[in-house]
This record gives C-alpha cells, sequence and structure tokens, in this order.
C-alpha cells in the first residue's frame, strides 16, 4: 500500500526527545559484546517535548562553522550502499567533495558508514543499526583526537594535530521521503557550555566515548521532513578551534506526531570523516 504524506503546512511541530540524566555515575555500554552486557551501566533518560522548526523555509541561512550544520541537495551516482567497494569509488569521493565546499576544509578523509534501518527484520538480515533516539554528539574531547589515532596512527595524528581538524558527519536516506524518525538537529550556539555527559562504548577491541546531551530549554531543534534520497545534511561533531561558534551538535532521532500509520521504514546511511585545514 503506498502512503502519501503531505508536505508540512506549519513551520513548526512539538515532539519528545530523550535527554540524558546527569546522575553523577559513569556510563558504559558495551557494543558487539553481548558476553560482557552484565557489566553495563546504562545512562537514564526523560523525556522533554521540544519545539521543533522546519529548517526546509531557511536551508540557506544556515551556516556551517556558526549553526554546527547545512542542509544540501547532493544527487549521488552510488546505487548500492551496501556494497563497500563501490561505496569507497563511487560515494567517497562525493562525500568528500562536498564536506570540502562546505566546510573550507583542505583534506576530507572518509573513516566510517553505518546503515540504520527501523525494520526490525531488515536489521537482522541486512546487519543495519537502529536508529538512535536520544540527544548526544558523537565524539567527545577525549575520543575524538583517539579516534584520529587509531585510524591514520600516532605520529601522523600529531603532525595533523598542529593545525585545526574536524571529524565531520554526513547524513542521507537511502530511500526517501523518511516519514519515520527523522533526523532532528539543534543549532550549535543553542547548546551552553555544560550538560555534555561521557559514554563509554567498550568494544572488544578498542573503547570510544561519546556526549549525551542533558535537558536544555535553550535548545533550538530544527528537522527537514520528508528528506530525500539526494539530500543531505552536513554537521560536525567535533572541532579543535575552540574559537567556533559550534563545535558540537545535539542530535537524535525522533518520533514526528505527523507520522501516518504504516508508513515505510526509514533507511539513511551516515558518513564520518576527518576534515583538515590549511
Amino acid at each position: 500500500m503506498q502512503i502519501t504524506v503531505e508536505k508540512p503546512s506549519t513551520d513548526t511541530i512539538r515532539a519528545s526527545f530523550n535527554y540524558v540524566v546527569p546522575t553523577g555515575k559513569p556510563a558504559i555500554r558495551y557494543i558487539d559484546w553481548p558476553e560482557m552486557e552484565q557489566n553495563a551501566v546504562p545512562p537514564e533518560y526523560e523525556l522533554h517535548e521540544m519545539v521543533v522548526r522546519n529548517g526546509r523555509p531557511l536551508r540557506d541561512t544556515f551556516k556551517f562553522d556558526i549553526h554546527g550544520f547545512v542542509f544540501v541537495d547532493h544527487p549521488t551516482k552510488e546505487k548500492d550502499f551496501a556494497d563497500e567497494a563501490e561505496r569507497k569509488r563511487v560515494y567517497d569521493p562525493e562525500v568528500q567533495a562536498l564536506i570540502k565546499k562546505h566546510s573550507g576544509a583542505s583534506e576530507v578523509i572518509v573513516f566510517d558508514h553505518t546503515i540504520r534501518i527501523t525494520d526490525d527484520e531488515s536489521q537482522r538480515i541486512s546487519g543495519a543499526r537502529p536508529t538512535v533516539k536520544g540527544v548526544h554528539n558523537d565524539y567527545t574531547e577525549k575520543s575524538a583526537p583517539t579516534r584520529l589515532r587509531e585510524i591514520v596512527g600516532d605520529a601522523e595524528a600529531e603532525r595533523r594535530m598542529k593545525k585545526r581538524w574536524a571529524i565531520v558527519q554526513m547524513w542521507r536516506p537511502i530511500r526517501g521521503p523518511v516519514v519515520i524518525d527523522p533526523l532532528g538537529i539543534c543549532d550549535g550556539r543553542s547548546i551552553p557550555q555544560k550538560g555534555f555527559i561521557r559514554v563509554e562504548r567498550r568494544y572488544k577491541y578498542r573503547t570510544g566515548e561519546v556526549y549525551h546531551i542533558a535537558y536544555d530549554p535553550m535548545h533550538a531543534w530544527f528537522y527537514f521532513p520528508l528528506m530525500e534520497r539526494d539530500e543531505a545534511l552536513v554537521f560536525k561533531v567535533f572541532d579543535s578551534d575552540v574559537s567556533k561558534l559550534s563545535r558540537f551538535t545535539a542530535h537524535s532521532a525522533f518520533d514526528d506526531p505527523a507520522t501516518p500509520a504504516g508508513a515505510p521504514p526509514r533507511e539513511s546511511i551516515e558518513t564520518r570523516t576527518f576534515a583538515f585545514f590549511d
């Protein structure tokens, strides 16, 4: 059955977001390590209803270093996002060129892709991950340089860190329009320099760390309803330059109250990159 969804007629909606509760206890999650799950210390969350603005009418006003993100048209020649070899040959150069254009970086290195699908059975068959419904930022002051060292090596990382560098992500639908679990993103300027709660992500071979974000009524949320395959969000998750207005972005999937029953599952891909500046 085909689902018809009308473009939103209003500029704002109200939606609930999962915010972490600052308990003072270190939070630990085990990723792909089921035998250690009993040692996890999961973070606690609480729902807060927030105003979410439709960013489409404002799309030309968003600036990468001011808001922390941009929303762009980005047709791709990629046919199969699950094909790693094709992705490396076709998609990675497209991502690199786009991030250079909008960030001003002189060099971009793609180092990770994650496919997410809302349908449980499709996740099981494809190995895709579920969407993330918790306000977060993917790297911390500690984990960003650690990840750089893991990917490029200690000596190269030390050389790179003598100049400005950033971790920049690109998110797009694999199939559109996105009706279920759209991605909300927060104006980086509205995130105060507090409420960044570290959550360890322990793998068998490494330990990562992300920021989950505590509630603040000043957070200014945006979304881009019914995103299509040829549209993308480019956003920062770390910037070494402390003078920039936005160094991180709070973001999260959320339940859109306008989602119709029987809507098709969300299928999306997020790409992580290192951006280096002269």
